[in-house]
């Protein structure tokens, strides 16, 4: 028994590992209860009994390791760190659990196994269950099979991974063990239900026997997928899915995505097998022997090895080469054969592996297809199909395209087929545009190809590429096809079936050749059966029945009548079906065919014509009008286009078939058709009406080369008309195209080239129209897909002109003969061979870059001794230029720098010559090619002075408008500095112009650098050119938008679209005068000439001139020369400017980019290189460039060190700057708090806290973003192991709270007390202490409960200064809030709880029980002296009230003794601060700070004293049950500021309420939660929807989720009917007042969301109290009228609510309370009489008032009158005169003129005297301490016998103090009475039946409990009534709503404290008292008098 009592002392974690068996059993049953009872998942107590776990489950004792098991099951489950123990756990389980003889101890162990598996750990599990397969006890073996089958039959296939699982199970059939093999047995038919067919090659060699017992097994199973039961803790979705699937019935049509069988591969189950060492060792011998019988061996060797599934990758390059040459050269087609099937086993067998081979045997695979036996050609099949599966299509494209046109057709054939069936395995990815487009000419030739099998097979190919990737992808290469053929292609797109993801390709092959063979009877005799002509005649039978079936019969007889007002008839009918007609019925095509049919187009009528042509055109517009139709009818169209009568008509239907076919066909196929007419006149109109749908439907995809031939047609012809048409189509293409287009018209007539010159002046200057029409719709059918490639291939906008011009091929034209004439010695023949040059580019107009060897014939002439061919040559190269456009490019290098050493030609002709030239070349290549590599530099280095002035001036031009230079432009500057002195003056001017040009590209610290390469007496010159040069330097241009590497503009990138170039020339302009202004101004006007040269796009900040001080210009100016051979000068120079740039909007764009996951999140563990990277480029654009070079210094810390002191020296005068790159200067700090470098971090902290105490100064708040990228990272430094760095750390936390709420704050702090560092625990524990020390109780969240839950914890920390902060901090909350602490904690063990309770109690003794808790003024002024006390046990224990009383004047003394024995639950913010107001000197005209309280608390119950009559409710505890208090916490989170917070809890609400069973708990919480949910609009309503910062969106789901909840709420009537009055008041308020929201209208929906706020409205109207929200509405509706300022809209539609709730009086009228309706109704006529009323503006709530009372009265009659009981001084009201009139013209007064008129008699008025005889004795009775209450009584009671008694004259001349003193007391009065007369005493206990009563009552009872368990007395009578919310005093009507009941509680609480400082008051013998209320207040009143005088 010793023993016994010693183990049983020790902690629960030594008892597990006790060496006695019942020590460590009793520790196991402790631990699992204390495992049940954790409920914090991360709870550190978790951590103990991670080492422990794995001796649980392998207990030597088996009763001991019995329950040892359970409490591991319950460790697994509930701790987040048990994942960690899951190895040692498992393979513990395996090898001492599962041989165990009892049954429960196995299924515990598998139940441990599968847990782990739920909490992510399968993987481990599993792989420690396959090694117990190898275990030598058979029940080992057993117990671990029948747990993978669980865990598979549970979690399903994606969780347990079958590979490894079926690579062991066919050795469990081996087993000697009957169990083994049935259990396999068993876990084989389970992992088949998963993967099927997959499982069958892996078990292929197991006993026969046991494979056909599987096989019957296996067709026993159902069907259907199985479905995966149990879900990981990361697939509660999947969970919850699953569940609702279960509860509807379990529909597994829902998941079949979910299906694992199609995702398992047989291939990856199986094991490779090793080949190659297999084959015979002379294989290759005999391969090559000369008897094919020898061949035949050896082939069969390989055949029997590559038959295995899956093959062990290795060098089969040897054996596939001789593979290759069997199939090649083999004469036996049978070895062929052979040698195909091995080819295919391996590529097979290899799959992806075979891909390098691949390559080899294609092409022979290809050209062996010329094999006609059907067997050779099936194995060639099968093998290259699966060679296909190896590789990509891309890799072997080439191969196969180039036998497409070889001439046996069997190999063109086959290749297409090929094709066709690796098609079918392609996808849009995999089957891209350029495959297509290089593949479908190819196919295209073969469609047209004389053998049937071949046009057959590529009709295959391009339907299955079709099918694959869609007809617009295909239709583009298509387009030269003819109808007949697009149909058989689509008939094959139609026919194909795509094969799901399979991983073998031989099957395929098989189905699809004898498929294509079988294809091919049946497509010839369709070439040659019947004649065509039946064709159409099949087709008019169709039209016409489908036009039967839309048109009147009539019209369809009188078609082709020979009347021609009979067809005039018919075309009118036709014209109205056609206008009645839906897109979806209209036929299009049959009713073109109707219109086309007999006389057709050549209707003689020309109204029946006009009225034709006019349904043409409806019919494109309506219908779904395809090409095919628009066919039918252009011909006529086109022929009565030059009618003078039906012309107008004819315009409008081609215009309208352009609409629905796009203009580029339309306009093709007119032209076409019209140039082969002979009619001028058709031709002539057909142009104008091209000209202008040209400008109606833009240029896009018009065929410029197709239109400039007809043009040409129409320019010869002979008609003036159309030649006239033509010139002025041209000047509408000129529009268009510009100057590039007469280039093709040069070669006509003068006459005629000057009428086309003419026609394009008139157009110079104008801009191309917009575009108004398009294709609105792709055409029908077959047509759709092609017209939406084109609008996809245009763009949607106006084409590149230069890519649309037609170029020609002349390459053919250089022949070598013209080459050689170009190199001649003879100079005529060379000028001859230039001339032949020229005519040939002349001719071609516009020429591809392929031009032969002409480039290096002309690069000789370019050096020719004869100047007249050089110029000859640079006239050549312009046209070149033209002609080639940007393809230009590609010969620059080789032709274009020869032009540059032209420039250096001593004749100035021809170096004018050669400088147009260039330019012409870079007009269209740009510069950047010119300035790459090192032939620029090679040129400038000729020192030739000729070439170095013109290059120089040519650089100085171009450079400026470039926005980025390649960097081998640095080649160039040493030849430049040379240049700078060159004996030529021009050489020097021109580089003196152009060095400003390189530096804004280069920068000036690059090309001083480069100076130190020059000699000494070169050196200084040079340097003073580039200081100089440096003053003029010109803006660099902003980079386009999307370029990366380039410098980026402020604005964000925006596009500069102005030259920077015109900034330096005006600041060269005005230069000289900047240095006379002060520095401020020049600065102002530097900006003022940024902006002249940037664009509206273009930020002025972007335009700054780089690098630019305004000092060094000034000495220069002064003739004193700057020294610059210093770097630190030219630093300091650099760094004068501001250091941080102001971007518009900068910081808000960084919020939205993060919070749009554009950029990284600013949330890691340790920072990466990523977030660096993201930091330096969001830095860029708003810190000074030095700035952030010194920030983020690689190897010099001081350089960064010495950056922060410049950030805090400019930190006043830039402010502004700092605030806006605040978030970028937190990250950076952020990042150095994760390095070593002490210096950096003091100097970092240093800066913290000068910055947090400025921004405060300024009224700047920290925003979400940069706190929370900031505050973590710096708390994690309060953990730091050096006590000066905790300081500051701590001091900064202290001045954060200035900038960022504290409340705020306390979770960062929270989470940091999750930390392992123990420092960093504690200090965080000992801040919190401090926040709720200075800020109260407010600053705990989310909740204070859930808050001092999580600190407690800590108290049992294995830190003793962990356990002191965390104790320290419990007791500050203790100080706040009293023993209530010990609720909010939770439960701690017997040891933590007893540490607590003697903290408690030596603070308690140190510190005075009334000392009041500081101020928050008085808390930071002590702050910096208690960071870090000697004592940590002392933190919390100084109070103001300990400080020595001799240092406080004496005039005060008497003050702060009152204070002093003050209540301690009174916060000393509420008292005055009379040493701060009487010392304060200073602040003479300002009024002293208030100190922004929370408020919060002080809706916390108050324990008020209460006598001890009754005894406790035995159901108290009843009352607390848990689903109540989660429901009051759920609720709570309703009113909550975050928007998801409460979309969740609405979400838990709406789930109860759509619940009939569970909608019931709810009753009760109903005023509760339609407070927190009108709570919760009023905050949308004032806050989110004012938020632009807030994603609309989620208000409108918010708005959604309380709009449903209360749809729900109300469709209950039992729940609607326990909604209060005052409640229903302020929800319809806040629905009125949504409903007339206009924001809620911008809001995508919001129109639905206001149809839903009005359903609602009429819900709460029909199902609620009807006497409550009648009441509601009437006091709403005074409220209303009351405010000046509320809308006019508001009252009406409470007045459209009345009106309704008027209309259904009389089903409701015996449920309503009419005393109640008539009371609303009087204190409505008070404050509104008759008189007032109908002063309003609108009558209608005059009306609506007459309209109630009439009714009313018209349902009740005279008994109305009795119902005005609760009215006082009803005799005086107006409500029963008007009422007594009602009922007497309504024929139903009786002539009973009550007796109650008499009571007006017996209020017989007082005397004046008498009256103020009364007041004056009982106002006597309040200012006494004795009797104030009984004054107070007796006041309230006279002014309710006395309502209009005027109190004012004795109110008049007393404090402000006092009348609030009086009013409180009245309120409480009133509360207590109406209290008491609302509940109904009931000591029997029954419950009321009227569940309003009910409410009350309840809370009553729990209230007086409360008093009794304190033990409180009650020391003023008429405290046991309950209180009732008061809106204002007696004399206005008493109406209550939920913000008064706030209200309410407040004036209590005020009061009951008031009572209490009244009773220590009473109880001190303190000498310094004051002997009554008014005392104190005169000597109040006194002493500020004092402080007053002194101010002044």
């Amino acid at each position: 028994m010793g023993d016994d009592s010693e183990w049983m002392k020790l902690p629960i974690d030594q008892k597990c590992e006790h060496k006695v068996w019942k020590a460590r059993l009793n520790g196991y049953e402790e631990a699992l209860k204390l495992f049940n009872r954790i409920e914090d998942e991360k709870s550190p107590e978790w951590g103990k009994y991670l080492g422990l776990l794995k001796k649980f489950v392998t207990d030597s004792n088996a009763v001991a390791q019995l329950k040892g098991l359970e409490a591991a099951l319950a460790y697994v489950e509930n701790a987040h760190v048990a994942g960690k123990t899951s190895g040692e756990v498992v393979s513990g389980v395996v090898s001492k659990v599962f041989n165990q003889p009892k049954a429960r101890a196995k299924e515990l162990g598998s139940d441990i196994c599968l847990m782990y598996m739920e909490i992510e750990r399968a993987e481990v599990v599993q792989d420690e269950l396959i090694k117990g397969l190898d275990n030598k006890n058979p029940k080992i073996v057993v117990t671990c099979i029948e747990t993978l089958r669980k865990a598979l039959s549970e979690f399903g296939s994606k969780i347990i991974t079958l590979k490894p699982v079926v690579k062991v199970l066919p050795k469990q059939f081996e087993s000697r063990e009957k169990a083994v093999r049935d259990e396999a047995k068993l876990l084989a038919v389970e992992i088949y239900k998963w993967i099927r067919d997959a499982l069958r090659p892996p078990l292929q060699g197991i006993n026969s026997v046991q494979l056909k017992e599987l096989e019957e097994e296996w067709v026993k199973l159902p069907t259907t997928a199985p479905k995966q039961s149990r879900f990981l803790r990361s697939q509660q979705a999947l969970k919850a899915k699953f569940e609702q699937q279960q509860a509807a019935g379990g529909d597994e049509a829902d998941d079949n995505d979910d299906e694992p069988a199609p995702q398992v591969d047989p291939y990856e189950l199986l094991e490779a097998v090793e080949i190659l060492s297999k084959l015979p060792k002379d294989f290759y011998d005999k391969i090559e022997a000369k008897k094919w019988q020898e061949r035949k061996e050896a082939l069969e060797a390989v055949e029997t090895l590559a038959k295995n599934p899956k093959l062990e990758n290795g060098d089969f390059g040897d054996l596939v080469r001789a593979l290759r040459k069997v199939i090649g050269k083999d004469a036996n087609v049978m070895l062929v054969t052979l040698a195909a099937k091995c080819v295919a086993g391996l590529a097979a067998g290899l799959r992806k592996k075979f891909g390098t081979y691949a390559g080899h045997v294609v092409p022979t695979i290809l050209e062996k297809f010329k094999e006609k036996k059907p067997q050779v050609v099936q194995a060639l099949q099968e093998a290259i199909d699966a060679i296909f599966l190896t590789t990509t299509l891309q890799n072997i494209s080439e191969d196969v395209l180039g036998v497409m046109d070889n001439k046996n057709p069997s190999i063109k054939q086959q290749a297409s087929l090929f094709l066709a069936r690796s098609f079918r395995h392609c996808t849009q990815a995999t089957l891209p545009k350029s495959m297509l487009k290089a593949f479908c000419p190819a196919f295209l030739k073969q469609v047209n190809d004389s053998a049937p099998e071949v046009r057959d097979a590529a009709y295959e190919a391009l339907g299955t590429a079709m099918k694959v990737v869609g007809e617009k992808a295909v239709n583009p290469f298509l387009a030269d096809l003819d109808k007949l053929k697009l149909d058989k292609i689509k008939e094959s797109a139609d026919k194909v079936e795509l094969p799901g993801k399979k991983g073998g390709g031989g099957g395929g092959a098989e189905k699809k050749a004898p498929a294509a063979k079988a294809a091919l009877p049946a497509v010839a005799p369709a070439r040659s059966s019947g004649p065509p002509k039946k064709a159409p005649a099949a087709k008019i039978e169709v039209c016409e029945e489908r036009s039967a079936a839309v048109l009147p019969a009539s019209c369809m007889q009188l078609l082709d009548s020979a009347n021609w007002k009979e067809r005039l008839a018919s075309m009118e009918e036709f014209q109205k079906a056609v206008e009645q007609m839906d897109k979806s019925e209209m036929p299009c095509q049959a009713l073109v065919r109707m219109l086309a049919k007999k006389p057709g187009w050549k209707e003689t009528n020309f109204q029946v014509m006009q009225m034709k042509l006019h349904i043409v055109g409806l019919i494109a517009q309506k219908g779904s009008f395809s090409k095919t139709s628009a066919f039918v009818v252009l011909d006529g169209l086109v022929d009565k286009i030059g009618d003078v009568k039906c012309g107008g008509k004819a315009k409008e239907g081609l215009t309208a078939t352009a609409e629905a076919c796009s203009l580029p066909w339309t306009a093709e196929q007119v032209v076409s058709m019209v140039f082969a007419q002979k009619n001028p006149k058709n031709q002539a109109e057909t142009l104008n009406w091209l000209a202008n749908a040209m400008k109606e439907f833009g240029f896009a995809g018009i065929n410029v080369k197709g239109f400039i031939d007809n043009v040409k047609t129409a320019l010869g012809a002979t008609n003036p008309a159309v030649r006239t048409a033509a010139v002025t189509l041209l000047g509408v293409m000129y529009l268009y195209m510009g100057a590039p287009l007469r280039m093709f018209f040069e070669d006509e007539k003068p006459a005629l080239l000057k009428q086309i010159d003419d026609e394009f002046e008139k157009m110079q200057g104008q801009s191309p129209p917009t575009a108004f029409r398009g294709a609105k719709k792709g055409g029908a059918e077959e047509d759709g897909e092609e017209a939406e490639e084109q609008q996809e291939e245009d763009g949607g906008g106006a084409p590149d002109i230069m890519d649309l011009l037609p170029r020609t091929d002349i390459s053919d034209k250089i022949t070598q003969d013209m080459v050689d004439k170009i190199g001649d010695k003879n100079w005529k023949i060379r000028k001859e061979g230039l001339d032949e040059v020229a005519a040939v580019i002349s001719e071609a107009k516009f020429i591809q870059p392929s031009i032969g060897e002409l480039p290096m014939a002309l690069k000789g002439r370019l050096n020719d001794s004869n100047k007249i061919l050089v110029q000859q040559t640079l006239t050549i190269l312009q046209q070149i230029a033209v002609a080639m456009g940007p393809a230009l490019k590609q010969h620059v290098k080789n032709l274009g720098m020869p032009i540059i050493t032209v420039l250096g030609d001593s004749k100035t002709n021809v170096r004018a010559a050669a400088m147009t030239t260039l330019q012409a070349w870079v007009e269209q290549t740009g510069m950047k090619d010119w300035l790459e590599g090192e032939d620029l530099s090679e040129e400038l280095k000729r020192e030739n002075p000729f070439l170095r002035q013109e290059v120089l001036g040519w650089l100085a031009e171009k450079l400026p408008a470039m926005r980025m230079v390649p960097s081998d432009l640095m080649l160039c500057v040493p030849y430049l500095y040379s240049c700078l002195e060159d004996r030529n003056g021009d050489v020097r001017k021109k580089a003196q112009d152009a060095l400003p040009t390189f530096m804004m590209h280069l920068g000036y610290e690059k090309m001083l650098k480069a100076t130190g390469k020059l000699k000494p007496a070169s050196k200084e010159p040079v340097s003073a050119l580039l200081e100089k040069a440096r003053a003029v330097m010109p803006a660099k241009l902003a980079p386009p938008p999307g370029k990366a590497g380039s410098a980026k503009s402020i604005s964000g990138g925006a596009p500069a679209a102005k030259s920077g170039w015109l900034a330096s020339q005006h600041f060269m302009l005005v230069f000289p005068l900047f240095w006379q202004l002060p520095v401020a101004l020049y600065l102002v006007m530097m900006l003022f000439l940024c902006f002249l040269s940037c664009s509206d796009n273009v930020s002025v900040l972007s335009c700054k001139p780089p690098h630019f001080s305004p000092l060094s210009p000034r000495q220069g100016v002064l003739g004193k020369k700057a020294p610059v051979t210093k770097a630190t000068a030219k630093d300091e120079e650099d760094r004068s400017g501001v250091i941080f740039i102001l971007v518009p909007n900068g910081k808000e764009q960084r919020i939205k980019e993060e919070k749009g996951l554009k950029v990284l999140k600013w949330n890691f563990q340790t920072p990466r290189d990523e977030y660096v990277d993201q930091l330096k480029t969001q830095m860029s654009t708003c810190f000074a460039r030095w700035l952030q070079d010194e920030l983020f210094h690689a190897s010099d810390f001081q350089r960064q060190v010495k950056a922060i002191g410049v950030m805090g020296e400019r930190m006043e005068d830039e402010l502004e700057g700092t605030v806006s790159c605040l978030d970028l200067i937190l990250k950076w700090f952020t990042l150095r708090f994760f390095e070593t470098n002490s210096t950096v971090l003091m100097k970092v902290l240093e800066y913290l806290k000068l910055l947090f105490p400025t921004l405060s100064r300024e009224n700047y708040h920290l925003n979400e973003y940069e706190a929370s990228s900031f505050i973590p990272y710096l708390i994690l430094k309060v953990g730091e192991s050096k006590d000066v760095v905790r300081k500051d750390v701590r001091a900064i936390l202290t001045m954060l709270c200035k900038v960022y709420p504290a409340s705020k704050v306390f979770p960062f702090l929270m989470d940091g007390t999750k930390s392992k560092n123990s420092k960093q625990r504690a200090e965080c524990l000992e801040e919190l202490g401090c926040l709720i020390e200075n800020y109260g109780m407010n600053v705990c969240q989310p909740t204070p409960a859930k808050s001092l839950k999580e600190i407690a914890v800590h108290i049992g920390d294995r830190d003793n200064s962990v356990r002191n902060a965390a104790l320290n901090t419990v007791l500050a909350v203790y100080n706040v809030c009293g023993d209530q602490v010990y609720k909010l904690i939770g439960n701690l063990s017997e040891k933590e709880m007893s540490m607590l309770e003697e903290r408690v109690k030596r603070s308690a003794k140190k510190t005075p029980a009334a000392a009041p808790p500081p101020t928050r003024q008085a808390a930071e002024r002590e702050r910096p002296q208690r960071e870090h006390p000697s004592n940590p046990n002392a933190t919390f224990m100084r109070k103001p009230a300990q400080q020595p009383q001799e240092d406080v004047p004496n005039k005060l003394n008497q003050a702060r003794a009152i204070r002093e024995h003050s209540h301690p639950s009174i916060p000393k913010e509420f008292q005055l601060d009379l040493d701060m107001i009487e010392n304060d000197h200073t602040r003479v005209s300002e009024l002293p700070d208030l100190v922004q309280h929370k408020l919060d608390e002080l809706l916390e119950p108050i324990m008020m004293p209460e006598p001890k009559i009754r005894s406790v409710s035995p159901h108290f505890d009843d009352l607390h049950n848990s689903t109540a208090s989660t429901i009051n916490f759920v609720i709570s989170q309703v009113a909550s500021g975050d928007i998801n917070t409460s979309i969740q809890a609405l979400a838990q609400i709406d789930e109860v309420l759509r619940q009939e069973d569970k909608a019931e708990a709810m009753s009760g919480h109903i005023d509760q939660f339609l407070i927190a949910t009108f709570m919760q609009l009023r905050l949308i309503y004032n806050t989110h929807m004012a938020d632009d910062r807030l994603d609309k969106k989620d208000i409108f789901k918010l708005y959604s989720c309380i709009i449903g909840n209360m749809l729900s709420l109300f469709s209950m009537e039992s729940l609607a009917r326990e909604a209060s009055m005052g409640v229903l008041k302020d929800l319809m308020h806040g629905l009125i007042t949504l409903m007339l929201d206009a924001r809620v209208e911008d809001i995508e929906d919001g129109q639905q969301l206001i149809r839903s706020v009005n359903l609602l409205v009429v819900r709460v109207l029909e199902k609620s109290d009807q006497t409550n929200i009648l009441s509601a509405l009437l006091v709403l509706l005074q409220d209303s009228l009351t405010t000046s300022s509320g809308s006019p809209m508001f009252s009406e539609l409470v007045m459209k609510c009345l009106w309704r709730m008027i209309r259904f009086l009389p089903e409701t009228i015996n449920s309503i309370n009419l005393d109640r309706i008539l009371l609303d109704v009087h204190n409505f006529m008070k404050v509104f009489p008759k008189e007032k009323l109908k002063q309003l503006k609108s009558d209608v709530p005059h009306r609506t008032l007459k309209t109630l009372l009439h009714t009313l009265c018209k349902l009740t009659g005279a008994k109305i009158l009795d119902h005005m009981s609760m009215i006082e001084n009803k005799n005086d009201s107006e409500l029963e005169a008007h009422l007594r009139r009602v009922v007497k013209h309504s024929g139903n007064f009786s002539g009973m003129k009550s007796d109650r008129g008499t009571e007006k008699g017996q209020d017989d008025r007082m005397s004046k005297a008498k009256v103020s005889d009364i007041l004056s004795e009982i106002f006597k009775k309040i200012g006494s301490k004795e009797n104030t209450k009984e004054g107070l009584t007796e006041l309230y009671e006279y002014k309710q016998n006395y309502s209009d008694a005027d109190l004012e004259p004795f109110l008049r001349n007393t404090s402000q103090f006092f009348q609030s003193y009086v009013e409180r007391g009245l309120r409480m009065i009133e509360s207590e009475r109406e209290g008491k007369g609302r509940i109904q005493p009931s000591n029997s206990g029954s419950v009321p039946l009227n569940g309003e009563e009910m409410k009350p009552a309840v809370y009553y009872e729990r209230l007086k409990i409360l008093r009794q368990r304190q033990g409180l007395e009650n020391n003023s009578r008429g405290d046991s009534g309950l209180m009732r919310p008061i809106t204002s005093l007696l004399s206005k009507p008493s109406v209550a709503s939920s913000t008064d009941m706030l209200q309410s509680k407040l004036s209590q609480l005020k009061e009951s404290r008031e009572s209490h400082f009244q009773q220590e008051q009473s109880h001190s013998n303190s000498p310094t008292r004051c002997s009554s209320p008014s005392a104190n207040l005169d000597d109040l009143k006194k002493r500020l008098e004092r402080i007053k005088s002194n101010r002044q």
